[in-house]
């Protein structure tokens, strides 16, 4: 008789000052040997000690599925949290906001685990019991991120060991490995997935409509910001830039994807809608045109912003490509480069996958302000291609894009780079005439 594989995820988390800066861990052991399989850790900027908890939860799950170790498998989680347990067990009520977004996602990763013929336990353990996952997530909370996996994925003959802190399991949480990778760990080709929990993709496919709508259960409009000076003159603009506001042409644009927007909405619009940006100027302006043509708030979240492009920034693509021309091959096809005092593919992306599950968790229409690098992230994520090809994507700036998500994990790319309303005749400036777009150059 064959032993059901058994494997306990130990997940913490913590703030200091509560809310202050906070960040979680989380790891995964083979139950019978106590081999170490997985470490996770990230830092959550400011948060509570419940929120950074729950990501804690999520992310041990979230491991266990990423090496497809679900199958057949009893999971024992332990955490220190008595909070967390009675509520995920249904004991005690979950009152705030943010932890019944984080308690679904991790009800929907549990969902898939037992879909896949596991169980998963929820046990308190005492705080002493629980000092690895304590020292990941002080880890994050020092700012360091940490994603090691110290085996391959079930059915993959390999073991890549552990990566350096810092550096992202390969579109661990996108499902899109690098073009030199094809089979990296956590990727089965044969088997592309998408969803908080990784459920295999069925049906994805690119709608042929004219007119664009929505379906799915939880939809997401992802809308690339307007245009910059940067933007025009063809200049790199990443995270922890110059972060130029949109010009007066960007400004134009947003107003016209707002109107945009809303009359997708109106066609297609179930359940809750919210707004949400990155931190970037122009994704924020973008998004507040937005939010203020809906009449909703626009929420922020740093996981959208573009990729960070170090000591690139700012420079013409002329000048890179005289200059720096084989890294600018690599920054396309290598998902561990990164130019220098900049980020990876595999950190972006993974980001971006904490970004779109939590987005998926708000459920109804959520509408995203973002950029070019993020979408096609995203993108390259639904389709299964790896991020070299996911070049290829053409994403407009105040371009719209949309993705329609079911509760089973299934999804499908209802349109892309939808462009019309920058060249339709029929829109019209007074349309937006109650659009508003922010100045927020001075914050």
């Amino acid at each position: 008789m064959t032993l059901r594989r058994a494997l306990v995820v130990e997940a913490d988390g913590g703030s200091r000052g509560n809310p202050g800066v906070a960040g979680y861990g989380a790891l995964v052991r083979d139950a019978r040997t106590g081999d170490l399989l997985a470490e996770r850790a990230e830092p959550l900027g400011r948060a509570s000690n419940n929120v950074a908890e729950y990501s804690g939860l999520v992310a041990g799950l979230q491991a266990v599925l990423d090496l497809d170790l679900a199958d057949d498998a009893t999971v024992e989680v332990r955490m220190d949290s008595k909070l967390v347990v009675e509520q995920m067990s249904g004991r005690w009520k979950i009152k705030h906001e943010d932890m019944r977004r984080l308690a679904l996602e991790a009800r929907r990763l549990i969902d898939q685990v037992q879909a896949r013929g596991g169980t998963v336990e929820l046990v308190w353990v005492p705080r002493e019991r629980n000092k690895a996952a304590d020292a990941l997530s002080n880890l994050a909370m020092d700012g360091r991120s940490v994603s090691r996996d110290h085996v391959a994925p079930a059915g993959d003959a390999r073991n890549d060991g552990a990566a350096p802190d810092g550096d992202q399991d390969p579109w661990a949480l996108l499902d899109v490995d690098g073009a030199d990778e094809p089979d990296a760990p956590g990727i089965d080709p044969q088997r592309p997935t998408f969803g908080v929990g990784r459920v295999p993709l069925s049906d994805v496919y690119v709608s042929d409509e004219t007119v664009p709508t929505l379906e799915g259960e939880t939809r997401l409009v992802l809308v690339r910001h307007g245009v910059t000076d940067f933007t025009q003159q063809h200049l790199l603009d990443g995270r922890g830039g110059a972060d130029p506001s949109l010009n007066a042409t960007g400004m134009a644009q947003a107003r016209a994807a707002a109107v945009a927007v809303r009359r997708l909405v109106e066609r297609s619009e179930r359940g809750p809608l919210t707004v949400v940006s990155s931190s970037l100027q122009r994704a924020r302006q973008t998004g507040q045109a937005i939010a203020d043509h809906l009449g909703v708030v626009r929420h922020e979240d740093r996981d959208w912003d573009e990729q960070g492009f170090g000591e690139w920034d700012g420079m013409a693509m002329p000048d890179l490509v005289r200059d720096h021309g084989d890294d600018l091959l690599r920054l396309r096809n290598d998902a561990d480069f990164a130019p220098p005092g900049g980020e990876t593919r595999r950190e972006l992306d993974a980001r971006v996958g904490l970004a779109l599950a939590r987005a998926i968790a708000r459920g109804g229409t959520v509408v995203v302000a973002t950029h070019r690098v993020v979408l096609m992230s995203v993108l390259g994520r639904v389709v299964g291609v790896d991020h070299g090809r996911a070049w290829s994507i053409a994403t407009a700036p105040a371009s719209l894009t949309a993705i329609e998500v079911w509760p089973d994990g299934g999804a499908q790319v209802a349109f892309v780079n939808d462009t019309h309303h920058l060249y339709d005749p029929a829109f019209d400036d007074a349309d937006a005439a109650d659009v508003t777009i922010l100045d927020l150059s001075a914050e």
